[in-house]
């Protein structure tokens, strides 16, 4: 229950920050807006860790060095949603975000990768992300 009340949350949060940074990238420039949200973002994290006193790093070792670069996916995910929201607004954007994220998430799952348990996907979960497809062919028709 506590990790679908994160999710549901951090999807919250997604569209808001991305009908912000919309509106903050028409004054500055897109580019310009992802460094402030990347920046803000790493001091609003900085800050949590320093208040939880979560700063164990010895662990950082055994990390593979090609995971340690997700967190620059950050600027083109920034950039790439503002760019978005201004082009088919944030009804469009969120879905076709969701669905992206579900369809690599699928392959994530079914073929075991970034050391994930190996899911089988069966019926209910294809029909689902066609039902999404659907939606947002039904969104972008109305």
């Amino acid at each position: 229950m506590k990790g679908f009340l994160f999710a549901l949350a951090a999807g919250a949060l997604l569209t808001l920050q991305g009908a912000a940074n919309a509106a903050i990238s028409a004054s500055i420039g897109t580019w310009q807006t992802a460094t402030i949200t990347q920046f803000t973002g790493f001091a609003a994290a900085f800050l949590v860790m320093l208040l939880v006193r979560d700063t164990d790093w010895r662990g950082l070792r055994k990390v593979k060095r090609l995971y340690l670069t997700g967190g620059s996916f950050g600027a083109i995910i920034v950039f790439s949603n503002v760019t978005a929201i201004q082009q088919i607004g944030v009804t469009l954007t969120v879905s076709a975000l969701l669905i992206s994220q579900l369809c690599l998430t699928f392959l994530i799952d079914s073929n075991g990768w970034f050391g994930v348990v190996r899911q089988r996907m069966r019926l209910p979960q294809l029909l689902g992300i066609a039902m999404m497809l659907a939606g947002i062919v039904i969104l972008k028709l109305s």
